[in-house]
């Protein structure tokens, strides 16, 4: 077996696995096995087992890759004896009894004035990218928008963990503290990485660092690998 994990990414709310496409190419270059998870963002219950079943598809020491609301993900996947690490950027992560809008209502943060709840999905209005992805150009902030993917509305009030059911407590953890995001608020980045003991690094940058510093993510990532490797 190889000494190198298998990278595995989850995204966020308004994504898909498509936004670390500027950090996997490096990560394969290095000869990592990466798969950027596709879950549908129709329920917590099964973006959580989307990820377990992905988890069968891989190597067998996996290192798990969470953006935003992906922090909840591997934050419940990750208790799988598979997974030896976990890498959180600009990310929630609950611990027991706590849902997603719990962590973010200590913090409010600008994006939420910039959305829309229609057809019981949660849409990021054109203006909302101001908030979410600031760093990007403006072409790249319109691709954004354009592609962004819309979460069931109740979401954030799904997770419903028990004590045994939080990865961060047993398994070693990375942070990626996004200081100028308005969307996950920074002050909420930081206590939630100080509360779980993560090795933080902290970067000038938009919600969405793999897109506007992805060699900074690239460099955590790797040095994450090597510690679980």
């Amino acid at each position: 077996m190889s000494t190198k994990p298998t990278i595995v990414f989850c995204h966020g709310i308004w994504a898909d696995g498509s936004c670390f496409n500027k950090v996997i190419p490096a990560l394969q270059a290095n000869r990592h096995e990466v798969v950027s998870v596709q879950y549908g963002l129709d329920s917590f219950e099964e973006d959580v087992a989307t990820v377990k079943r992905t988890l069968n598809r891989v190597g067998s020491h996996v290192l798990l890759v969470g953006h935003s609301y992906g922090g909840a993900t591997i934050t419940a996947a990750g208790v799988d004896p598979r997974v030896v690490g976990l890498v959180y950027i600009a990310a929630v992560a609950p611990d027991a009894g706590e849902t997603v809008q719990n962590q973010l209502d200590k913090y409010p943060s600008d994006i939420f004035t910039r959305v829309e709840v229609a057809d019981g999905r949660a849409w990021m209005l054109p203006n909302g990218t101001e908030f979410f992805a600031g760093d990007l150009p403006e072409a790249e902030q319109k691709l954004v928008w354009a592609t962004h993917y819309a979460p069931v509305f109740d979401l954030f009030h799904q997770q419903k963990l028990g004590a045994n059911d939080i990865a961060w407590r047993s398994k070693p953890s990375w942070y990626v503290l996004a200081r100028k995001d308005h969307t996950v608020h920074p002050d909420l980045q930081r206590w939630v990485s100080k509360r779980m003991g993560a090795t933080v690094t902290e970067l000038e940058s938009s919600h969405v660092p793999m897109l506007s510093q992805p060699d900074a993510i690239i460099e955590v990532i790797g040095k994450a690998a090597t510690a679980v490797g």
